[in-house]
């Protein structure tokens, strides 16, 4: 899995939206296969038309992030934040501003609408994961 900033540059690289897509779909692929186990309610985000499921370990003060989707884009707006929010601690999540991060990726204007809010009901899933992380701390 890239970091952010290479997924970054990669996606500024591709002209042309179909690749842009096959990129994402790429980048879904190349997550870690998720656990069955954690394929349930608990772990199900709310508020996406797909099925999507996240969890955060703690490693060293920092969050690492697993996630999957039933959707090949979706899955792949899934690793998009996994490389946006993973190896960062609750405090430093709390303080990104995903719109401003995700911004040179143009999303808003190139998602439907129920992906649009698919990708916002993520990122809020992972901050309220993070900040559940450090209230108990």
């Amino acid at each position: 899995m890239s970091d952010f900033e290479t997924i970054r540059a990669d996606f500024a690289f591709l002209d042309d939206w179909d690749e842009r897509y096959k990129y994402l779909i790429d980048l879904g692929r190349s997550l870690a296969p998720y656990p069955d186990a954690l394929r349930d309610e608990a772990h199900k985000v709310k508020g996406c038309a797909s099925q999507v499921w996240l969890h955060a370990d703690r490693e060293n003060g920092a969050l690492a992030f697993q996630g999957d989707s039933d959707a090949h884009i979706v899955k792949g707006l899934v690793a998009l934040l996994i490389a946006l929010y993973s190896g960062k601690s609750p405090a430093d999540i709390a303080g990104l501003d995903p719109a401003a991060a995700l911004k040179p990726f143009d999303l808003e204007n190139h998602l439907t609408p129920q992906r649009s809010n698919g990708l916002h009901a993520m990122v809020k899933r992972i901050r309220a994961m993070a900040a559940e992380d450090a209230s108990q701390r």
